[in-house]
């Protein structure tokens, strides 16, 4: 079945049909929609490879992230995929394994498949393409990397809601467990609720961790010490392995440790006590980024163009009065 095959039996020229299948041109709804619908009454399908040779785009990106194991990034990629695929692309969805290295091979390998751009969230604030002479659209999500148009979170806002939150629940001890502090959108969660912290109660403790549940012996040692009544984490994850660590010390949540996350993974509303956290907007995130790779794709571009998006305090179980 051939695309002359569809608008022979949809009444159209040819270059209509093709404006409606690739949907381009200037074409009428009402016969967009009519096209598609013999197109797929006939089975018609398009040649991907065809329509590579003759456009020079292959109708698919890429979409790179550090870790595929942290369940804030699966939510992410679909958020990005279905946003792709709402515009007729298709994704390549591939992590890092948190090293960059590997990102940057892993990204060799999207350019060598052919996609037409990638969105990126890098490993760290660190340009690790800087070595591929590649000239591919590309946005960066989450982070800062120089040269590149970036789609983020209001980080410093979500570290004042989190420790305001505490401070007004009455507790005047509070530590604060970062996530690394190589990346600036940690250091801008962590160091406003710093400030808060420092302005109206006692910073009791300042420790890293990694993004895992599993935590350094430093920073379980100063949960237990029970020098804070209450913990900003910089992340779900790491909040998780707070609230793990302190109930196999004896302390009850929130009763002894009232504790706060970031970013609102799906476990946050599952774990026991629920997890009050940050909401990140996953979905208006990917969106823009996949809206600002295509208008890239399209050559709009703006190097240094940044997108900032609103966070949320959400109040869950894990958090009470003092």
């Amino acid at each position: 079945m051939t695309l002359k095959d569809v608008a022979k039996a949809a009444g159209v020229s040819l270059a209509s049909a093709s404006y409606a299948v690739n949907k381009t041109g200037s074409l009428g709804e009402d016969t967009r929609a009519h096209v598609l619908n013999i197109a797929e009454e006939l089975g018609y399908r398009q040649n991907l490879s065809a329509r590579a040779t003759r456009t020079g785009r292959t109708g698919a990106i890429g979409f790179v992230v550090p870790d595929m194991t942290n369940p804030f990034f699966p939510s992410l990629a679909q958020s990005v995929v279905q946003r792709a695929r709402q515009n007729g692309y298709s994704v390549f969805v591939t992590d890092s394994e948190g090293d960059p290295d590997q990102e940057m091979e892993v990204i060799r390998q999207l350019i060598g498949r052919g996609v037409d751009g990638i969105v990126w969230f890098p490993v760290n604030d660190g340009n690790s393409l800087a070595k591929i002479n590649a000239d591919l659209p590309i946005i960066v999500i989450d982070r800062t990397v120089s040269g590149f148009e970036c789609i983020q979170a209001d980080y410093s806002d979500g570290g004042r809601l989190a420790a305001e939150h505490l401070v007004n629940l009455g507790h005047r001890s509070i530590g604060v467990v970062a996530g690394p502090l190589d990346v600036k959108s940690m250091r801008d969660r962590c160091q406003s609720a710093e400030g808060v912290i420092k302005s109206r109660a006692n910073l009791a403790f300042t420790v890293e961790n990694a993004f895992a549940t599993e935590l350094e012996k430093s920073v379980a040692d100063a949960i237990v010490s029970k020098s804070a009544t209450a913990v900003f984490c910089g992340s779900d994850l790491i909040a998780i392995g707070v609230l793990r660590v302190a109930r196999a010390a004896g302390l009850t949540i929130p009763g002894d440790l009232s504790i706060v996350g970031f970013d609102d993974i799906p476990w946050a509303e599952y774990c026991t006590p629920t997890l009050t956290t940050i909401e990140m907007p996953v979905d208006e995130m990917a969106a823009e980024a996949v809206d600002a790779l295509l208008r890239k794709i399209d050559g709009e571009s703006d190097s240094n163009r940044r997108v900032v998006f609103n966070v949320n305090l959400i109040v869950r179980e894990s958090t009470a009065q003092i």
